[in-house]
């Protein structure tokens, strides 16, 4: 695997595996998610799977998780019923 940084195109994180949420919707508009050599995660746009890939390291998912559970985010998201 090259030399890992944010934006570089998703195509060079050979090996990797992909993952999208249960709760994506049918049309595949979603973000994927994979686990990275050292504990790093990979972000992707589903519909641009050979768009940029963001890098981000454990310490960095972490907190936005913890911020995801806590309700920081709420106010940016459309409920859907």
């Amino acid at each position: 695997m090259s030399q890992l940084y944010n934006g570089m195109p998703a195509t060079q994180l050979d090996g990797v595996v992909w993952r999208k949420s249960h709760f994506s919707n049918p049309s595949g508009n979603c973000v994927e998610m994979a686990a990275l050599p050292g504990g790093a995660v990979a972000i992707r746009n589903s519909r641009d799977p050979r768009g940029p890939a963001l890098i981000y390291t454990p310490r960095e998912l972490a907190a936005f998780v913890r911020g995801v559970k806590n309700g920081d985010f709420d106010d940016m998201v459309i409920t859907i019923d």
